[in-house]
């Protein structure tokens, strides 16, 4: 092994990295690992490329992240911790519409993060042709908000306030379209068409929609 790509693990030679160390070259790497994906895609990009970019050995992105997906499972997490930093939907005790509009709003500002759009854009590129890359974004990214979304409208207390009629195995999904809106206007025009107030009125209407089409009447 090169000294130009050090093992992310404990040497004799250097000594047993510092906590710190660690945390910071993971995150040089998913950094590294992220750009690497937007530049040249994910298929074409090996992790011998990134491996080399983060100044670690291959062997450590097995040993951390079991290899290219988990690495973008990595990278993908990260990007929405970035953005989306909502309370425990679990547990949290607020309101309904506060619980919701505050999950709206921090995920509308995540969809229209220029990075996030040039990750879907890559997704939606190559997903047909890897399934490992489908999955991995799925499971990382819209398969997780929906079960979070799942468990919070599961909650008896929250139940109560919705309608009896509703499918509620539709919830997540139908609550995600009305804070997404017309999702090709983001990849098919290079820079925001409307003003942040205008794509907040947009957001308000349709939340304002999902409201009166869950919620029972006063």
């Amino acid at each position: 092994m090169s000294t130009s790509t050090p093992e992310i693990s404990p040497s004799k030679a250097a000594g047993r990295p510092k906590a710190c160390e660690l945390v910071a070259r993971m995150h040089d790497l998913i950094e590294c690992a992220g750009a690497l994906f937007l530049k040249y895609g994910y298929t074409k990009t090996s992790l011998e490329a990134i491996a080399r970019e983060a100044h670690v050995a291959v062997r450590t992105i097995y040993v951390k992240f079991g290899g290219k997906a988990g690495l973008l499972n990595a990278v993908i997490q990260s990007r929405r911790d970035r953005f989306f930093k909502v309370q425990d939907m679990d547990t949290d005790p607020r309101p309904f519409k506060e619980v919701i509009d505050d999950f709206a709003r921090q995920f509308h500002t995540l969809l229209q993060a220029p990075e996030a759009i040039s990750l879907q854009r890559v997704v939606i590129a190559e997903a047909a042709s890897n399934p490992e890359l489908a999955k991995a974004f799925q499971d990382a990214g819209p398969g997780a908000t929906r079960d979070m979304l799942s468990r919070y409208f599961a909650r008896s207390e929250i139940r109560a306030q919705l309608r009896e009629d509703l499918p509620f195995h539709m919830l997540p999904g139908f609550l995600l379209t009305c804070i997404n809106g017309d999702p090709l206007i983001r990849f098919l025009t290079p820079a925001p068409t409307q003003s942040k107030e205008e794509l907040q009125r947009a957001l308000d209407e349709r939340l304002s929609l999902f409201y009166r089409a869950v919620l029972r009447e006063a």
